[in-house]
């Protein structure tokens, strides 16, 4: 069994950007005020997104020597997809001013994507070079 403590240290970014992702999903609106000049339809779609890309993008960093292909690599996505979805459950559930979306995991989901995406055309795990 692997030490708990080594454990925590190798996904040290993961677990404070869970916890960070966390807080933001279950405090109150109150908490964050109204920003009048960011009256933006749908902005917290683009923090939701950016937020999981974040997450998943730590993830691959912080794992990125242990994939050795791309399904082991959306095998792990589902993590913080699950994760992701638990939240949108939490917000509905435990408190009274936050609702979770639908839309809302959609964009987790796509920031999760397109973080292993952009991974996947910065390392593939084929080079072209060792198919001659």
């Amino acid at each position: 069994m692997p030490n708990k403590r080594i454990m925590i240290r190798k996904n040290i970014f993961t677990i404070l950007t869970s916890l960070l992702i966390f807080y933001l999903s279950l405090a109150g609106s109150s908490t964050f005020g109204y920003r009048g000049f960011l009256n933006i339809p749908y902005i917290d779609k683009i923090g939701h997104f950016g937020l999981y890309f974040i997450l998943m993008s730590v993830i691959i960093l912080e794992h990125k020597k242990a994939f050795v292909n791309t399904r082991q690599l959306i095998l792990v996505a589902l993590i913080p997809f699950f994760f992701g979805t638990l939240m949108e459950l939490f917000q509905l559930i435990l408190t009274s001013d936050r609702k979770g979306e639908l839309l809302d995991a959609a964009a987790n989901a796509s920031g999760i994507v397109s973080s292993i995406f952009i991974w996947l055309m910065i390392n593939p795990y084929y080079r072209i070079d060792s198919l001659e």
